[in-house]
């Protein structure tokens, strides 16, 4: 029988592993192969998976990732909590390179990406996203550590490009707070398969006309996470072990997770 896993976590630029000695799950899913095979193991007491995000060689850009395919595989495996890692930009002063942001929302710019699992013939699934993000994620990952910024907006762009000086000053006077690439349709995702879904976002530069505005290189971006990820992976652990276990009452699990209720779907979901 293969492993099962209850929470997962999706690596970023620069996170490519993080369980130590897991067994490798291969998922088919309907929308193509996930970024690359699941490891499952244990963390913090609880049964974990976690793909990177952009492929085990950072062999996808964020315009390319099968986001429907890694939060597919995450379900099938028995996953409904999501914290999910990212590199992102700061668009406030304040917030400088190695600041921890968790998002409490999202502004989704991206175009061109398959960005629902809904978009065949059949019943139209209208799923609620006023607030994004899990709060049960949110309070656990804020409490991991003391100095981890509590709420933001992200605003995501399309990329692999990174923003002009223009596009960051008018982000930044939109009173948004951090610009990345692969919050969307990612999380939009995750709640359309009912998952759990917590962004917690590293800051690794000021975005261009922040600060200085001076333009950011990938080559910046990974040296910044490369330096905070012991840090990143200490606050995801105790973040792990913060979680609420799987509820076997369903009055009392998550709104997230109760995100399809009453709804006809066009497939059963794993």
């Amino acid at each position: 029988m293969s492993p099962r896993a209850e929470i997962a976590i999706i690596g970023g630029s620069g996170f490519y592993s993080f369980l130590d000695d897991p067994e490798e799950v291969r998922v088919q899913t309907p929308y193509g192969d996930p970024s690359a095979a699941l490891a499952i193991g244990r963390l913090a007491e609880r049964d974990v998976a976690f793909v990177p995000r952009h492929g085990a060689r950072h062999e996808f850009a964020p315009h390319r990732v099968n986001y429907r395919a890694n939060l597919w595989a995450l379900r099938s495996v028995g996953v409904r909590q999501v914290l999910a890692p990212a590199a992102v930009g700061s668009l406030r002063p304040e917030f400088g390179p190695g600041t921890v942001v968790v998002p409490d929302q999202v502004v989704a710019r991206p175009w061109g990406r398959a960005h629902t699992v809904y978009d065949q013939t059949g019943p139209v699934v209208h799923v609620a996203f006023a607030d994004p993000y899990c709060p049960r994620g949110r309070r656990a990952v804020v409490a991991a550590r003391d100095d981890v910024v509590d709420g933001g907006t992200l605003v995501v762009v399309n990329g692999p490009r990174f923003s002009s000086q223009a596009e960051s000053v008018w982000h930044a006077s939109q009173g948004w707070s951090l610009v990345g690439m692969t919050g969307q349709p990612e999380a939009a995702i995750a709640r359309e398969l009912a998952l759990c879904y917590t962004s917690v976002a590293l800051v690794t530069d000021h975005d261009a006309g922040v600060e200085s505005g001076e333009a950011v290189t990938h080559a910046e971006v990974l040296a910044i996470f490369g330096a905070n990820i012991d840090r990143l992976k200490e606050l995801l652990t105790v973040a792990v072990a913060g979680l609420p276990a799987a509820e076997a009452d369903e009055d009392s699990q998550c709104s997230c997770r109760r995100a399809l209720d009453g709804m006809t779907l066009p497939f059963e979901l794993p």
